[in-house]
């Protein structure tokens, strides 16, 4: 039990309300926001017009939905053994906080079912194809940990959770605003969709030699740490480099360089990995993945809607 308070303490986590708030896994939520606006505002600087109500649905939807996938990683991964009141990491609330495993799965399951109300307004005011991918995007979201065969213990967790959540979401994100998708929003997708991906990479090396243990196959198991790391750092690279290529291009502009103000976040969240062994040492980078995706990808949508009026 002494174990349990200290790893709580360490990580600085309180009770009441914010273990609710921690069930969400906040610092992840930003991989639904992100992909919904830059997608609405990639719409809005082709069409000049905004449909507040399904850019609120949609939003609400995507974050329900990530939501509930973060649950049913946590759900699953009790009932697997992977999560115990030593694990260091962020899904606290079975094992640390004593909330019951059944309960976070109906909470998930309950996301799930509002998620799939809103996708039916979304539908029927634009097309029924909505409906069909948005069941796919919420089975893919449970199989991600769910399953005989979950994705997240392959080494296709990082591209899964990058093209479903950063392509296919900006991709429906601008369809429902405009009644097409376009190759130009397809290419402005893509780093969004590398920095998704980072942020389970990070999970993943953060968690390595756990899940090591629990017979996964990630990419940061099948790399080694070292090279995780140096992997990471690549992606980031790329994504920077896919902006310029895309502002030199014409697709996105001029005002996108206004991303580079992430380029700082980016470099502390490598620095936060490099000689660092412990868990417990790596959450502070960890959780700077998400952040590095939050300021690129707002930045990213700003630049979008700068572009309308300049």
């Amino acid at each position: 039990m002494s174990d349990n308070i200290n790893i709580k303490e360490a990580l600085n986590e309180k009770d009441g309300l914010q273990i609710w708030w921690r069930l969400l896994r906040p610092h992840t939520l930003t991989a639904s926001f992100i992909p919904v606006f830059v997608g609405t505002m990639g719409a809005y600087i082709v069409q000049k017009e905004l449909h507040i109500l399904l850019f609120i649905a949609m939003l609400l939807a995507a974050l329900l939905i990530q939501a509930a996938t973060n649950m049913f990683n946590e759900y699953y991964d009790f009932v697997r053994g992977l999560d115990t009141d030593k694990s260091v990491g962020i899904s606290g609330t079975i094992v640390r906080d004593g909330i019951a495993p059944k309960t976070v799965l109906y909470i998930a399951l309950s996301f799930f079912g509002i998620a799939l109300l809103l996708g039916l307004y979304i539908s029927a005011t634009t097309s029924w194809w909505i409906a069909l991918i948005g069941a796919i995007s919420m089975l893919v979201g449970y199989l991600y940990t769910g399953g005989p065969y979950p994705i997240a213990y392959t080494p296709f967790g990082e591209l899964t959770a990058g093209l479903l959540m950063g392509t296919v979401m900006i991709g429906i994100s601008y369809f429902i605003q405009t009644g097409h998708v376009s190759a130009e929003i397809i290419l402005i997708s893509v780093p969004i969709a590398i920095l998704i991906g980072t942020i389970m990479l990070s999970n993943n090396i953060r968690d390595l030699e756990n899940d090591k243990l629990s017979g996964r196959k990630t990419i940061a198991i099948l790399l080694g740490h070292k090279n995780a790391v140096k992997f990471f750092a690549l992606l980031f690279i790329l994504t920077y480099l896919w902006t310029a290529f895309l502002i030199l291009a014409g697709i996105l502009p001029i005002w996108s360089l206004l991303v580079a103000l992430s380029i700082p976040k980016a470099i502390n969240v490598i620095k936060g990995y490099i000689g660092k062994t412990m868990p417990l040492e790596m959450m502070p980078a960890m959780i700077n993945t998400g952040k590095t995706n939050s300021i690129y990808g707002f930045l990213l949508g700003i630049s979008l809607l700068l572009g309308t009026f300049f």
